[in-house]
């Protein structure tokens, strides 16, 4: 039996699920703390906060907290393993194309913008000494965290409230979503689904599926949500580092599972900029994924459930694979299969020494998984968790798994 909060923090949805439903309003009490603290230290649109203060050091050393030190070094370790895909330098191309403030509060249609291809200045300009936790921001650089800190949040989070409560727990910042402490039967229960919608409502259109995790972290980026327009020019915020513009990208949404929530969220990012080829460098790198195409074509990576597998067999070896595009309307589903892909066990996700993104060690453990190929859930038994959506925090209940953009 679990138990489930859900409010807004950090300009998007939270979602809290207990596996012990006494533990849960003590658990939310300690969640609010955490947040309050990452929103204080991290945020982009505070000018109060720690981040904001590096705007103005001129590339002179500064002492940051702890909790920055380790934010940071979370987003240039990302940028490190994506090749720059995912970058913490972007924040001036993001104010200049007129994201300077919460989403809720942009205006969709805003004044005109002139887009010019400028590449980000570039992580390696930053430096972040952890031993002292000093940082050295160049002048004209703005930071912007973004793209890790709310699935590094979601980690970090998770692993303290299981160790605190000491029953399972699962976070999902905006569909950033993170696992800690022993999971519920079956798992936890997430759908990944390509459109906004609540737990309890099977979206209406848009392909989905449902798979359950042991441990780790589940993120999904997408670009169809969390748009704006300037002018005649439609922008999101998945930003190409090589240009400073929105990424233009054949994905819709990705999502990847990983051992922390900070790995996957990276590499769905990743793999949005990268564009053609991504299901390679995911399959490369061992991270189960799924990622739909801008015609609603869906693709999986080696690892991810599937339900058209033979029992007992392995999943590493499995290319990437293509699904069916997804009808209008979905005939209703069969009975499922037990998928027999576990996975291999890994750590619960740790913010300070998360798991890199590596061949098969970046994997979560998969438990228990029935999936159904776009055509939705197979009943209500076990209950789900949650949805995945990529949309960027869009989603009022944003639980389980990935909703994230970043």
């Amino acid at each position: 039996m679990t138990a489930a909060a859900d409010w807004r923090a950090l300009g998007t949805s939270v979602r809290l699920v207990t596996t012990d439903p006494t533990l849960l309003d003590s658990c939310n009490l300690l969640l609010a703390r955490h947040l309050a603290e990452v929103d204080a230290t991290c945020s982009r649109f505070r000018e109060d906060s720690e981040l904001a203060a590096l705007d103005g050091t001129e590339g002179r050393p500064v002492k940051v907290s702890p909790l920055l030190a380790e934010a940071l070094a979370v987003a240039l370790r990302a940028a490190e393993a994506t090749d720059g895909a995912v970058d913490p330098t972007v924040g001036s191309a993001m104010n200049a194309l007129g994201y300077d403030r919460d989403f809720h509060l942009l205006k969709v249609d805003g004044r005109p913008v002139r887009l010019t291809v400028r590449p980000v200045p570039g992580r390696r300009l930053v430096t972040l000494d952890r031993a002292t936790n000093t940082v050295t921001v160049p002048a004209g650089i703005r930071l912007d965290l973004g793209a890790t800190a709310k699935a590094w949040a979601a980690d970090r989070a998770a692993k303290t409230l299981a160790e605190a409560a000491g029953c399972g727990v699962l976070v999902s910042l905006g569909g950033d979503t993170a696992v800690a402490g022993e999971p519920p039967h079956g798992g936890w229960r997430i759908r990944v689904q390509d459109a906004t919608g609540a737990v309890d409502e099977i979206p209406a259109a848009g392909s989905y599926t449902t798979i359950g995790i042991r441990s780790g972290g589940l993120a999904t980026s997408g670009t169809t949500v969390r748009r704006w327009r300037r002018g005649t020019h439609n922008l999101h915020h998945i930003l190409d580092p090589r240009t400073g513009l929105p990424a233009q990208t054949p994905w819709r949404t990705v999502s990847v599972a990983a051992a922390t929530c900070a790995d996957a969220n990276a590499a769905s990012t990743a793999a949005l900029v990268k564009g053609a080829g991504a299901e390679r460098w995911l399959t490369h790198l061992g991270l189960p994924a799924r990622l739909v195409a801008n015609d609603g074509t869906v693709i999986t990576t080696p690892g991810w459930p599937t339900p058209t597998s033979d029992p007992g067999r392995a999943s590493s070896a499995r290319p990437a694979s293509r699904e069916d595009a997804p009808t209008s309307r979905p005939r209703p589903p069969s009975p499922p299969r037990p998928a027999s892909f576990e996975g291999e066990g890994v750590p619960s996700p740790s913010p300070t020494h998360p798991v890199g993104l590596r061949p098969v060690s970046a994997r979560p453990a998969f438990g228990d998984e029935r999936v159904q190929r776009d055509a939705g859930v197979w009943g209500r038994s076990p209950r789900e968790q949650g949805t995945g959506r990529g949309d960027g925090g869009e989603n009022p209940w944003t639980p389980a798994t990935t909703e994230a953009a970043a």
